[in-house]
């Protein structure tokens, strides 16, 4: 059993231990000339309710986990120009701030990735979170509070969806409205993610065209009419009907649990107000 099944139970079970949810920081020690500091964790929900990971991995069927608040020396790896310029500071930082070092962060879900590093930046500095935003009415620049404690999950749960079909190992089948052919996919995780941020930026210093999309289904793919070798899905993604494509990333997309981070903003300038997305700056982890 893994530490965050152990705690998580213990959370549950008022005769085994008190719970390390919203720990209160620990007071400085009385005794002159000596500092005593207990960094307090809590307990983070999972918008995938852990329903999504194979039956192997740690955060199965695991619908919270434990994390840390955030300290000054976390705060260095975000500074890192090494682990900046390679993309792995966010993983370096979840690494840290992950109380079950059984698992590992690159495996997470986007949508659990998202929660957590939420979940570590109001712990840290609080849930107002300062931005400078342009206005998409009228393009005006303004300072804008966003309030983080009004984070909510977004994601159709499997059963729900009348496109896909849920397996025993957190995978996914769909059929192809044009082609009829079965598809099996998973959902992007951590690395994922790294992977198709650095293939975009490659082919932008090549001055080439974006694949983000292509490349998306070609990363979650797992199998195509029953032929599961990478090289013939790659083709069948770089030929398939484009009402076939857009059919799959719509159902990877409405099947991935995530955070909603739609918030209404009012502009000073032009007084229109309108949706619009929490956006992921390096304001997020440095405010003003």
């Amino acid at each position: 059993m893994s530490r965050n099944k152990q705690r998580t139970a213990a959370a549950t079970n008022p005769a085994a231990v008190t719970p390390a949810v919203e720990s209160p920081p620990a007071s400085p020690s009385a005794s002159p000339g000596t500092l005593s500091y207990v960094t307090p964790t809590e307990f983070v929900e999972l918008p995938s309710k852990g329903k999504l990971y194979p039956p192997d991995h740690p955060l199965h069927n695991e619908e919270v986990l434990e994390l840390r608040y955030m300290t000054a020396k976390d705060e260095d790896i975000l500074t890192s120009p090494a682990l900046l310029r390679n993309g792995l500071a966010i993983e370096r930082l979840l690494q840290n701030l992950l109380v079950d070092k059984s698992i590992d962060p690159a495996s997470l879900l986007v949508g659990d990735r998202n929660a957590l590093l939420v979940a570590a930046r109001v712990s840290g500095y609080g849930e107002e979170y300062q931005v400078n935003v342009n206005c998409p009415a009228c393009g005006a620049s303004s300072e804008y509070n966003f309030d983080l404690k009004n984070v909510t999950h977004s994601g159709i749960l499997p059963e729900d969806s009348d496109k896909v079909e849920l397996t025993a190992n957190g995978t996914f089948i769909a059929t192809l409205p044009k082609t009829k052919f079965p598809v099996e996919f998973r959902l992007l995780t951590g690395e994922d993610e790294v992977y198709l941020n650095k293939a975009s930026e490659q082919l932008k210093k090549l001055k080439l065209p974006d694949a983000t999309a292509t490349n998306l289904l070609k990363r979650v793919i797992l199998s195509v009419n029953g032929v599961n070798a990478p090289a013939e899905i790659n083709n069948f993604v770089d030929n398939m009907p484009a009402l076939d494509a857009r059919f799959l990333r719509g159902c990877v997309q409405t099947v991935t649990p995530n955070i909603d981070m739609n918030q209404d903003f009012h502009c000073s300038s032009c007084g229109t107000t309108t949706e619009m997305e929490v956006p992921f700056t390096v304001q997020f982890f440095w405010p003003q």
